[in-house]
């Protein structure tokens, strides 16, 4: 079970909930969705709502919710407190309404290499991101979220040095970690190397790359996103065919992770959309 807080992170999931629906079902009017949900033609949506008071911007998630068949049931502050107890100080604050998310973490699609592998080798045009070393959950989550919206079809993530607070991730990604295929694997490098093999041009985001107006990315495509502190691992740079940057003219010498992933992924979409 989830708990999520924040008036964005709530819309958002249920944003996200309502499109897989929409996928499910195809041609049903939007106000008929969340009834044929309810009614068992497909997973449970498996939400609940709790609020404490109606606030313009709370009145809009209930009848988002309302929307999608979400059950929905008035506590007090003090019964959203204590539901929020357990979570992390800075996710405490509920500002009167919580989204309680039952649906089982095996749903976020974690595949095995050789899934991954077998799925994305018979595909003409693919989009693979791997980060590497990316600790920070909110790094994480955000990058992830992005990936969501710009079509990555997958995220290679290291089983050790990676954001370990899923509940974190899940949150931050506005739950797009349920719905983007996530690959933990034991040996970056190994599985970089395997991509290439399948057909992978593989680029590293670097500081001293190719500007990005100047980068064409292939329609099998393979992004590293290092770390902040760091940067791509010595082992990964290796393996890189290119490396890509962004360019800046701020003060500061870099942009966070999460942020130069979003510009990045999102270029990567615009060249592709433009070829269609």
């Amino acid at each position: 079970m989830q708990i999520i807080t924040g008036f964005h992170a709530i819309e958002e999931l249920l944003r996200a909930v309502e499109a897989q629906l929409e996928k499910n079902f195809s041609g049903t009017k939007s106000s008929q969705i969340g009834k044929k949900a309810a009614g068992g033609k497909t997973p449970s949506v498996r939400l609940k709502l709790f609020y404490a008071k109606q606030g313009p911007r709370v009145k809009k998630i209930l009848a988002q919710a309302e929307k999608l068949s979400v059950p929905i049931e008035r506590r007090t502050d003090a019964e959203l407190d204590k539901l929020v107890a357990p979570l992390p100080e800075y996710l405490q604050n509920h500002r009167g309404i919580i989204l309680i998310d039952e649906r089982p973490q095996e749903q976020s699609p974690k595949l095995s290499s050789d899934a991954l592998l077998a799925e994305l080798a018979s595909r003409p045009k693919a989009f693979v991101v791997v980060l590497d070393s990316i600790t920070d959950p909110h790094n994480t989550g955000a990058i992830i979220r992005s990936a969501d919206q710009f079509s990555v079809d997958a995220v290679v993530l290291p089983e050790r040095r990676s954001a370990g607070d899923f509940q974190t991730v899940s949150k931050i990604s506005a739950g797009a970690a349920a719905w983007v295929p996530l690959l933990y694997t034991a040996n970056l490098v190994r599985t970089v190397e395997e991509l290439k093999r399948n057909g992978f041009w593989v680029f590293g985001a670097d500081a001293q790359g190719e500007p990005l107006p100047h980068t064409k990315f292939p329609d099998k495509t393979l992004l590293i996103m290092g770390s902040e502190g760091s940067g791509i691992s010595r082992l990964l740079a290796s393996k890189c065919d290119d490396f890509v940057s962004i360019p800046c003219s701020g003060k500061l010498d870099s942009l966070n992770v999460s942020v130069a992933a979003g510009i990045l992924l999102y270029e990567r979409r615009r060249q592709l959309l433009s070829k269609a």
